[in-house]
């Protein structure tokens, strides 16, 4: 078993019902979707982002920056 292995477990078992956000999405010029960091972290200082079948973290620093790792 890989590190790998275990980051996708855990994103196969934890689902975050679509409810669970709940603050309203404003939409920017040009139809893009603005959501608040606070909401898509909430209250952590980091989360696990599946896109295409790839594994990324986005966290927090200590400055209020925003780091996504593959």
């Amino acid at each position: 078993m890989t590190p790998g292995d275990d980051r996708k477990r855990l994103l196969d078992e934890t689902v975050v019902p679509s409810e669970a956000f709940t603050t309203p999405v404003s939409s920017a010029s040009g139809g893009l979707r603005i959501i608040d960091s606070r909401d898509l972290l909430a209250g952590q200082s980091s989360l696990l982002i599946r896109h295409l079948g790839e594994v990324y973290r986005l966290q927090t620093t200590r400055q209020g920056k925003l780091i996504l790792t593959k």
